[in-house]
């Protein structure tokens, strides 16, 4: 049984007009210690299929089942244990975390949430985490102004962590980043799951990052899924339309937009066959 299935997701906003089907009929699962991306143009309801999953809303219809269980329509009390279980990392590294915080308290904070109440537990334990993403000890006592963008996200990555979640939820959590960084945060990505198994879900709108960090992708466009599968399948053969315009797009590595193959940051030759970057 997959960790986690998506079935049937609808969301609808209310607008002026009456109501904005942002995702319309959305299914995709994904295994255990598996990456499942999934790509599109903004606008095509990626990001609030992110938001489902972690409930930061309540979605208009259909299931999302954790291990089984679906908390699509959960109320908060039943809800609490899969927030530790499902956590999110987003988009952008300057604003999502308190600029009043030292990195210790910010990773700390879930420890506490979860009932650690010693500070000095939580302390050792968020030492741990800073660790684990690769920042230095002396990260502990400093705030997040101090950062890079690069070095924020890994704080970031630390306190998703910090609730040992199964499942990992990265909302365009590369894309603020700049390239070589972005290839930084997705080596250490693949570090953390090779080390714990956690299950990533990768929000993105770039085939490098996608082709990078998954295992399977699923192509959205206007809110509904237009191909999904293997990635090196679907960027290899797409079968729609959509998905050989956004492979079209990618075919120069040089001019695309964020974290761009290794071969092009090494200064190699390109590969003469395989999935675009």
């Amino acid at each position: 049984m997959s960790l986690l299935t998506v079935d049937d997701l609808v969301v609808e906003y209310p607008v002026a007009t009456g109501t904005f089907r942002a995702v319309d009929g959305v299914s995709f699962s994904v295994d255990k210690g598996e990456t499942l991306a999934i790509v599109g143009e903004s606008g095509c309801g990626k990001s609030t299929i992110a938001k489902s999953i972690v409930r930061l809303l309540t979605p208009t219809s259909g299931r999302i089942l954790v291990d089984g269980v679906d908390i699509a329509g959960m109320k908060e009390r039943a809800l609490k244990p899969f927030r530790s279980r499902v956590q999110m990392v987003f988009q952008d590294p300057y604003g999502s975390l308190d600029p009043h915080l030292t990195a210790v308290d910010i990773v700390g904070e879930p420890l506490r949430l979860k009932g650690v109440r010693s500070k000095a537990d939580r302390a050792r334990r968020a030492a741990e985490l800073i660790d684990q993403v690769q920042l230095p000890a002396s990260s502990l006592h400093r705030r997040p102004g101090e950062f890079s963008g690069g070095q924020r996200q890994r704080i970031g990555i630390a306190r998703a962590l910090a609730s040992e979640p199964e499942i990992l939820v990265c909302d365009e959590a590369t894309s603020a980043l700049d390239v070589s960084v972005q290839a930084q945060v997705l080596d250490l990505l693949r570090t953390i799951q090779h080390d714990t198994g956690i299950t990533y879900v990768f929000i993105s709108h770039n085939l490098g990052v996608v082709r990078e960090i998954s295992d399977n992708v699923v192509v959205m466009r206007k809110g509904g899924v237009v191909e999904s599968g293997p990635t090196t399948d679907v960027l290899t053969n797409p079968q729609h339309p959509y998905t050989a315009a956004l492979r079209a797009a990618a075919l120069d590595p040089s001019t695309m937009e964020g974290v761009k193959p290794r071969y092009v940051l090494s200064g190699r030759p390109a590969p003469t066959s395989g999935v675009p970057a």
